[in-house]
C-alpha cells in the first residue's frame, strides 16, 4: 500500500502539459502584443536584459515597463514550454499504442498550425522562411523512431550508433534547412532526452546540457524531475488543438486592439 502511495506522488503528465501550455501562452502573448509596441518605440533588439538598461528605459516612461514585461513573460516564464513538450514527446513515444497514429496527429497539427503560426508571428498567411514547432516535433519523433528501429534490427552496437548519429545529423540539417522552430537545437534536445529516457537523473542532466544556451529553460526540468510517470486525466485533443487555436485568437486580438 505504501508503494502505491509513493508512485502517485509528484506531477502527472497532464500537469506537465498544463505548465507547458500556460508557459507557451505567456510567451506568445508577449511576442504578439509587446513586440509591436517596442518596435514602434525604436527598440528592435531585446537581447539586453541588464538591470541598468531596463532601469534606463523605465525612467523614460511606459516603454520601460513594457520592455520589463517582455523580458519576464518571454525570456523567463515562456522558456519552460518547449523542454517540457520535448520530454512529453519522448514519453509519448514510449507509451503510445500506435506510433503511426502519433505521427499522423503530429503531421496533421503541423499542417493545421502553419497558417495561424505565420499570421501570429510574421503577419502573413504563409512565410516559407519559418515553420511551426509541430514540424520540429514531427521530425524529432520520426528521428527517435528510426533510432529505435536501428537498435532493434542492427545487432552491432557500433553500427547502430553510427546509424543513429547519421540519422540525427540528417534530421538536424533538414530542420535548419526548412527553418523549423528551434532548428537543430530542438532536434538535439529531443535526441538527448530519448537516448537517456531510462535514466531519469542522467536524462535531466542531458536536457540541461541541451538547453544551456537558454538558461531560463533549465527551470523546466524542475517539474520534469517531479514527474511521477503517470498520465493523469488526459485531454489529448484539447492540448493538441490549443496550439493553432490560441495563435489565431492572439492574431485577431492584436488586429482588433
Amino acid at each position: 500500500m505504501q508503494e502505491m502511495t509513493e508512485v502517485k506522488k509528484g506531477m502527472t503528465g497532464n500537469v506537465l502539459k498544463w505548465i507547458a501550455l500556460i508557459s507557451m501562452l505567456i510567451d506568445h502573448s508577449a511576442y504578439v502584443f509587446l513586440v509591436p509596441i517596442l518596435v514602434e518605440n525604436g527598440i528592435y533588439s531585446v537581447a539586453d536584459c541588464s538591470r541598468e538598461y531596463i532601469s534606463g528605459l523605465i525612467e523614460q516612461g511606459d516603454i520601460g515597463w513594457y520592455y520589463l514585461a517582455y523580458q519576464i513573460m518571454r525570456r523567463l516564464l515562456g522558456r519552460l514550454a518547449f523542454p517540457i513538450y520535448c520530454f512529453c514527446l519522448v514519453e509519448g513515444f514510449e507509451r503510445t499504442k500506435s506510433r503511426l497514429k502519433y505521427v499522423g496527429r503530429l503531421a496533421f497539427l503541423a499542417l493545421l498550425s502553419e497558417i495561424p503560426f505565420d499570421l501570429a508571428f510574421y503577419y502573413t498567411p504563409f512565410d516559407p522562411e519559418h515553420q511551426n514547432v509541430f514540424i520540429t516535433l514531427l521530425f524529432g519523433f520520426l528521428m527517435v523512431w528510426g533510432m529505435d528501429k536501428l537498435t532493434e534490427r542492427v545487432k552491432s552496437v557500433w553500427l547502430a550508433g553510427v546509424g543513429g548519429m547519421l540519422l540525427f545529423l540528417t534530421t538536424a540539417l533538414l530542420a535548419e534547412w526548412i527553418s523549423c522552430d528551434y532548428g537543430w537545437k530542438g532536434i538535439f534536445a529531443l535526441m538527448l532526452l530519448y537516448q537517456f529516457r531510462y535514466q531519469k537523473g542522467v536524462q535531466i542532466l542531458a536536457g540541461c546540457v541541451a538547453f544551456i544556451w537558454e538558461p531560463a529553460a533549465l527551470l523546466a526540468f524542475i517539474p520534469i524531475a517531479l514527474y511521477n510517470g503517470q498520465k493523469g486525466k488526459q485531454k489529448k485533443f484539447f492540448f493538441y488543438g490549443f496550439y493553432p487555436v490560441h495563435l489565431l485568437v492572439l492574431h485577431f486580438l492584436a488586429a482588433v486592439f
